[in-house]
C-alpha cells in the first residue's frame, strides 16, 4: 500500500510504500525512510495512483521511500529531544553568521528524526565559510551537516518541470511548498 506523506520543514509530499502493508488514516503521524534518512512525516492519502510523475519502465509509480509504522509515544519523545537540538543549532548557526559577519540568512534547520543528519536551509547564496560553520555546528551535534539553498527548491520545485506547463497535469505537482512559492513569484 503506497501512501502520500508530508515530510520535511517545507512540506514536501512524496510516495511512501508502506512496510507492513497497512493502509494508514489522512493524518496519522508516521515514521518513513527517505534518500536522507529517517523522517516523521503525515499522512495525506493513501495514493490509489493518481497523479503518477514518477514512473518506472513497468509503468508502476516509484515510491519516494518506505513507511515504517505509525509514531508511537516513544517517538513522541524522541521527536521532542530532536526539536530541541534543532532549536539550539538554529540559535547557535545565527550567532555564529552574525559573530563572524557573514553574509547569509539562515531560514530553517531540519534535524531528522534518527538524529543523524542536520540540514541547514539558507536564503540565496552563501559563502564557502558557510559550510565550515555548518560542519562544526554538526559536529557539536554529533550529527552529519546537510547544506542545501532555499532558493533552489523554489526556482526548481520538486523536480523537473514542477510548477511549468510542461510537468504532469498541466501546472506542477501544486501539493509542496516550493511549487506554491515557485508559482506565486512567477513573471512569466
Amino acid at each position: 500500500m503506497t501512501h502520500l506523506v508530508r515530510i520535511g520543514a517545507f512540506g514536501r509530499v512524496g510516495r511512501f510504500r508502506s512496510a507492513d502493508a497497512v493502509r494508514y488514516a489522512a493524518g496519522d503521524r508516521v515514521i518513513v525512510r527517505t534518500e536522507r534518512g529517517l523522517e516523521t512525516g503525515e499522512v495525506l492519502t493513501a495514493d490509489d495512483g493518481l497523479g503518477r510523475s514518477t514512473l518506472s519502465e513497468s509503468g508502476a509509480a516509484e515510491p519516494d521511500g518506505a513507511l515504517l509504522r505509525r509514531m508511537t509515544t516513544e517517538d513522541d519523545l524522541l521527536a521532542a529531544r530532536v526539536a530541541k537540538n534543532r532549536d539550539a543549532a538554529y540559535a547557535a548557526c545565527v550567532e555564529l553568521i552574525e559573530s563572524r559577519g557573514l553574509d547569509a540568512v539562515l531560514v530553517d534547520v531540519e534535524h531528522l528524526f534518527d538524529g543523524a543528519s542536520l540540514w541547514f536551509h539558507f536564503l540565496g547564496p552563501t559563502p564557502p565559510e558557510v559550510e565550515a560553520l555548518t560542519a562544526e555546528l554538526a559536529e557539536a551535534y554529533e550529527s552529519r551537516a546537510q547544506f542545501r539553498q532555499f532558493t533552489e527548491t523554489l526556482e526548481e520545485g520538486c523536480g523537473p518541470g514542477c510548477g511549468t506547463a510542461e510537468a504532469t497535469g498541466g501546472g506542477g505537482c501544486s501539493t509542496c511548498a516550493g511549487c506554491a512559492v515557485a508559482s506565486a513569484c512567477s513573471t512569466k
